[in-house]
């Protein structure tokens, strides 16, 4: 009886640590929180959210109104408000003006840029893409209103030539249309100059010049990574995006 009952205290003993190193380890880990860009909503992360969350993390995805940059970047602190420890923003395209701004949040610790605009203090959209040849991106807007689509034709040929023509058009049927007031709206203090940062280029972008995603990186002292892909990386080369994101958040620990 006295061995059975030492055993049993060992195998608590043994259970109870085991627990506590997978708590522990769950809690050491940050929430990464996706920030979508133009033409696009919170879904178009699917894939790495589905296996960020197998493994543990805790995962948000922003769904920005694409009303002006100050409206984004508060829909983006109001989902970072929402968690309790370190924080990893991961924005796309136009979402890394608002990673840009929303990453000055304490709680921020890194930063992932994946084929998107990472601006300086006062620029804007329009000023910041002068820093490389212009793409034909323009071309395939539809207004309606105050916003800008994009037509199923960019899609296709511009935004996300690599994906099937399923997934093209799930794309072009969940868009986010564009307000101009994008277009105007000038970036503040940028939270790279103080956080680590990622970068990823897509070598085959025709919406946002690969050249300038290089310049964005190289300015921004950002650890930069090169993958043949289209605008839509993260749909189109999932496993190496989510890597990216991985190592980011396993540096930020």
């Amino acid at each position: 009886m006295k061995t059975l009952t030492i055993s049993f205290i060992m195998l608590f003993s043994i259970l109870t640590t085991s627990l506590c190193n997978a708590q522990n380890n769950s809690a050491e880990k940050p929430t990464i929180i996706f920030v979508h860009g133009i033409w696009a909503d919170g879904s178009c992360w699917t894939a790495q959210i589905a296996a960020l969350q197998a493994e543990g993390y805790h995962v948000l995805s922003v769904q920005n109104p694409l009303t002006s940059l100050t409206d984004d970047v508060a829909a983006t602190r109001t989902v970072i408000d929402k968690v309790k420890g370190k924080v990893i923003l991961v924005g796309h395209s136009w979402g890394g003006f608002v990673i840009t701004q929303a990453g000055n949040d304490p709680k921020v610790i890194g930063l992932v840029y994946v084929a998107a605009f990472a601006p300086d203090k006062g620029e804007t959209l329009p000023s910041l893409s002068k820093n490389a040849p212009q793409t034909e991106l323009g071309k395939y807007f539809t207004p309606s209103g105050d916003y800008f689509f994009l037509s199923r034709e960019g899609i296709q040929t511009v935004f996300a030539a690599d994906i099937s023509h399923k997934d093209q058009g799930l794309l072009y049927a969940t868009q986010i249309p564009a307000n101009k007031a994008l277009f105007g709206g000038e970036s503040g203090e940028p939270a790279w100059k103080q956080k680590p940062s990622w970068y990823i280029v897509s070598k085959s972008d025709k919406a946002i010049h690969p050249d300038l995603e290089r310049f964005m990186a190289k300015r921004m002292n950002a650890k930069t990574t090169e993958i043949e892909a289209s605008h839509v990386v993260m749909l189109s080369h999932p496993k190496e995006v989510l890597q990216i994101i991985k190592e980011a958040a396993n540096a930020a620990k």
